[in-house]
């Protein structure tokens, strides 16, 4: 086991809050006429090459991480598994998110996301068996009716709920689910979050290649691959994205995933300003509105999580 350094963690969410905010106005700048499937595809690749020197790095330092050869057979095979099937849903989250971005609205898609840590403290109580305080149930709540509030567009009329808003909340309920059990990896292996991001992103990149070539076919795939502008985007794309997933990761070796997730609350607030300044984007006052209990709820959570902490400390 790991020594835990919660301030390093509390760091890194902090600078992952900064990206988190950026990303989705990123996404939304790309030139028009590409898919969202192709822009996750490239973008995903240009991840992995940009993890490339990371691994390669630890290699050369002698930071053999789960090729160590001390390491139980049966503890990296079971690390394999765990890694190719999280880097699948990572791939299917990563389309997700684009997609969601996209149909749903930047500003939209980006207080959904905030939805993590719901489902972060749901998989925790779940499969960790963490149970959660008469506090933190209450503020759930409060979440939820914030999310469905924003979902229905300020109106809280079923009929005017929005699918694309439902895409936006699947990004963190599978980001939650992999995140949660990586981290448990993390912790109990000698696996590097560097060697973490680069399995994963290559496995992401290898199953939306497999989907984009059976949707879009070999000549399309060719055809965005020599756009300069488009992979321009998807190059910046990929480099922020890489750096919050390798931030993300270091910062889980030392705080609990809900913890981190409660940190990067504020960024919609970001992604906002951006998306005035650099879309043009609209923000209607029942999407602040929403976003001020969507902030106001998560915090409870997470106070009331660090109260009931103290409690099982004292």
């Amino acid at each position: 086991m790991r020594r835990q350094e919660p301030m390093v963690g509390i760091s890194l969410a902090f600078v992952c809050l900064g990206i988190l905010g950026a990303m989705p106005v990123i996404a939304n700048s790309r030139p028009a006429g590409f898919g969202a499937l192709s822009f996750a595809f490239f973008l995903s690749v240009w991840q992995l090459i940009c993890a490339v020197p990371l691994v390669a790095g630890e290699a050369l330092s002698g930071r053999r991480g789960i090729l160590d050869p001390a390491l139980a057979p049966k503890v990296r095979r079971r690390t394999v598994a765990i890694i190719l099937v999280t880097g699948m849903i990572f791939g299917l989250s990563t389309y997700a998110y684009v997609l969601a971005v996209e149909r749903a609205g930047a500003v939209a898609a980006a207080i959904g996301i905030q939805a993590y840590p719901l489902f972060a403290i749901t998989w925790e109580t779940v499969f960790l068996k963490r149970r959660k305080s008469p506090a933190e149930l209450g503020f759930t709540l409060v979440l939820l009716a914030a999310l469905y509030y924003l979902a229905t567009g300020g109106t809280w009329a079923i009929t005017g709920f929005s699918a694309w808003f439902a895409v936006a909340l699947g990004v963190p309920f599978l980001w939650s689910i992999a995140h949660v059990i990586v981290r448990e990896v993390l912790v109990a292996t000698p696996i590097t979050p560097g060697q973490v991001t680069f399995l994963r992103v290559l496995i992401s990149s290898l199953f939306l290649g497999a989907v984009l070539l059976a949707v879009a076919g070999p000549e399309a795939v060719l055809a965005d691959l020599a756009d300069a502008g488009f992979q321009r985007h998807a190059f910046i794309m990929g480099l922020v994205y890489y750096l919050e997933l390798i931030m993300w990761f270091y910062a889980m070796r030392h705080i609990d995933v809900s913890v981190a997730s409660s940190i990067a609350v504020p960024s919609p607030v970001l992604t906002m300003v951006l998306a005035i300044v650099f879309l043009g984007d609209r923000v209607e006052p029942y999407q602040v509105a929403a976003l001020a209990v969507v902030i106001a709820s998560l915090y409870g959570l997470l106070l009331a999580g660090l109260r009931k902490r103290r409690r099982q400390h004292t």
